[in-house]
């Protein structure tokens, strides 16, 4: 047998590890998904009041918006200003949000599962560190998720609302307010990861705290314009995604600045 002759079985050892770990990783995401469909399935019964919950922002403006007719009399435009034009559309939203409720509560799960498949592979001090930025990030996403349902949607729909026009009815497709509120909810989750991703660029060594600095003033007509674009067209949520954004700049200078010292820390012990 010559040297660049493989011994017999050499072949199937190096591809059993492989084949081990992608039976591994199909499991964890099997194991997700059923968490997922299991979780929307207990939660189909309050289809309907998860809805009515989220909803709730615009329901809210639209009943303060008691309009002043021709007679003097006060009166309301519409009951709830919420309707559908198709006919799954009563059925199937509810539904959808449904299955979206579910698949962001199992986020913690899912990632859960992520980190079971890569931690093996990581050392000891990189363990210490990732854990932490992903607990993090989850958090940060849940709390930009509340801040848009509780802040943003409240002045969007009040500042909407108000400005429509005398005789006009406000009467909001149920579709259309899901697509608008998932689209918030997802922007302003990741908006608020500012934090976890200016980290992580300083920790790769692309970019330094001191460099953060410096560009801060770049960094705040970046955040409004983005917030100019991911926002509906009116000052009150662009305001209301921007500052929060100059702030979590804030936050992750910071941030970054205490895993950037223990990084030349470590690095400084190591030459040593």
């Amino acid at each position: 047998m010559t040297a660049n002759q493989a011994a017999p079985g050499e072949e199937e050892l190096k591809e059993q590890p492989l084949i081990s770990h992608l039976v591994e990783l199909r499991d964890r995401v099997l194991r997700s998904f059923a968490a997922v469909i299991i979780l929307f399935v207990l939660l189909i019964y309050w289809r309907n009041d998860i809805y009515t919950f989220v909803s709730e922002p615009l329901r809210s403006v639209l009943d303060a918006n008691i309009r002043v007719d021709e007679t003097g009399l006060t009166a309301q435009a519409n009951e709830d200003g919420m309707i559908t034009t198709k006919p799954l559309d009563a059925f199937m939203i509810p539904l959808k949000l449904t299955f979206m409720v579910a698949l962001f509560i199992c986020i913690p799960y899912i990632l859960h599962q992520a980190w079971a498949f890569i931690s093996p592979g990581l050392y000891k001090h990189e363990i210490k560190v990732t854990f932490p930025i992903i607990v993090s990030s989850v958090l940060l996403f849940y709390t930009g998720m509340a801040f848009s349902y509780y802040v943003v949607l409240r002045f969007m729909f009040t500042f909407f609302v108000g400005s429509t026009p005398d005789g006009v009815t406000v009467a909001i497709d149920i579709a259309a307010y899901l697509d608008t509120v998932m689209g918030l909810f997802l922007a302003f989750g990741l908006v608020f990861e500012v934090p976890v991703a200016l980290v992580l660029l300083v920790m790769s060594g692309v970019i330094t705290p001191a460099w953060l600095v410096e560009k801060r003033a770049y960094a705040i007509i970046v955040n409004f314009a983005i917030a100019m674009v991911v926002t509906p067209s009116d000052a009150y949520s662009m305001i209301l995604m921007a500052i929060p954004m100059c702030v979590l700049y804030e936050v992750g200078i910071i941030a970054s600045r205490v895993f950037y010292k223990a990084k030349l820390e470590k690095e400084a012990s190591e030459e040593a």
